[in-house]
């Protein structure tokens, strides 16, 4: 079962919950005040690149003996 990321609108609290799937809501609603009016919230995700692949910026990255950690050999620029 997926994990997704809610926010009370009743209450405002933000919980992550068990779902069966993506059109599913928590059955016991919101816990903190049991409400049932949930909104799921956008979630990010982090992927990472293996090393020696590169990335879209490396080519125009000046620090290219440095790792920053995604594989396209900089430590300098931030991706945007």
């Amino acid at each position: 079962m997926p994990i997704y990321e809610y926010i009370c609108e009743k209450c405002r609290h933000e919980f992550e919950a068990l779902v069966p799937n993506s059109n599913s809501v928590p059955a016991d609603g919101c816990p903190k005040c049991h409400s049932a009016k949930l909104k799921r919230k956008l979630s990010t995700f982090a992927a990472r690149v293996p090393a020696g692949n590169g990335c879209a910026q490396a080519a125009d990255c000046p620090h290219a003996s440095h790792s920053c950690g995604c594989g396209c050999g900089c430590g300098g620029h931030h991706h945007h």
